[in-house]
């Protein structure tokens, strides 16, 4: 029987984007010959994933799994190429499946989460069911981000439209806090509150520095471009930097649901209702496909093509 190396078994997964478990299955039923385990893989269909490895799968959802006592919670967003195949069954069941597993196995980042195994079946890796997730749905899937919160306090989560915006918030507390209907209801407040106002920090002190002194900068040349007074062009920036403060940092923005209040006020007075302290630690927002360039047709393009050919 042929040495089956990991070196072997890491080529063949490349050549092939099958999985590693059954790339090693396949060296060993050929005896460590590659064209035959390639044929092999293809014959069990499990090296059709190769084909799809090249396209653009900007489709998808953003997905949530909060543990029962809602200390820790997870944020993965998942991504296929059709809204059609995002919105089966196999597809959300899939994605629910490896949200699971990042808030229960807690992987550092994307590559030690592919190389984890599954917490509900140590036989495959997360890599092997993307895999096997490819070849059955019949488009390219990947896992492109996660986010994971585990405190003593609050967790608590929000998926909008089906999973175009997810959002995850976490919420410092006491006892009494965590087992409080009212604070459950202002963290899942302060999650819509994100998924719609669309935060950029949760407090003034964590804004970006460059993007404070651009906006100051574009507030003095506009001011200055207007021909108002040199003496009170400093007061004019001071007041659009205050104005730029309310609209990107969360515990300054009015209340979606309620224009009179603040962030700010609407936690004041939950915890005083509660009987307890709340503070917002930190927050994630994961809009499906953002940044990704998605794939645009051309028929006639195409069609010009194979005439050329």
């Amino acid at each position: 029987m042929a040495n089956i190396t990991a070196a072997l078994v890491k080529e063949l997964r490349e050549r092939t984007n099958a999985g590693m478990m059954d790339c090693k299955k396949a060296l060993v039923e050929s005896d460590g010959d590659m064209d035959r385990a390639i044929d092999w893989l293809r014959e069990k269909g499990l090296a059709q994933a190769a084909k799809k490895a090249g396209r653009i799968a900007a489709e998808g959802a953003v997905v949530a799994y909060m543990t029962p006592c809602g200390c820790t919670g997870a944020l993965v967003e998942v991504n296929c190429e059709t809204d059609f195949v995002a919105n089966t069954d196999n597809f959300k069941n899939f994605a629910n499946a490896v949200a699971k597993h990042v808030a229960l196995a807690n992987p550092a980042d994307l590559d030690e989460l592919m190389k984890q195994k599954f917490v509900d079946d140590a036989s495959k890796t997360i890599e092997d069911m993307v895999s096997d997730a490819t070849v059955a749905i019949g488009e390219k899937i990947t896992v492109r981000r996660f986010a994971r919160y585990e405190t003593e306090g609050v967790v608590s989560s929000y998926i909008h439209m089906g999973g175009k915006v997810g959002v995850m918030v976490e919420v410092a507390t006491d006892e009494v806090g965590k087992n409080s209907d009212l604070v459950k209801e202002f963290a899942h407040d302060v999650c819509l509150q994100i998924a719609a106002a669309k935060p950029e920090a949760v407090r003034r002190e964590e804004v970006d520095a460059d993007k404070l002194a651009k906006e100051a900068e574009i507030q003095r040349a506009k001011a200055i471009e207007s021909g108002k007074p040199e003496k009170i062009v400093d007061r004019i920036v001071a007041g659009q930097i205050e104005k730029y403060y309310k609209e990107v940092c969360l515990l300054d923005q009015q209340f979606v649901k309620d224009g009179d209040k603040t962030i700010t006020s609407l936690m004041n007075e939950t915890a005083k209702a509660a009987g307890t302290t709340l503070d917002i630690v930190r927050y994630v927002r994961f809009e499906r496909g953002e940044g990704i360039e998605k794939r645009k047709d051309d028929l006639a393009a195409e069609i010009a093509a194979m005439k050329k050919a």
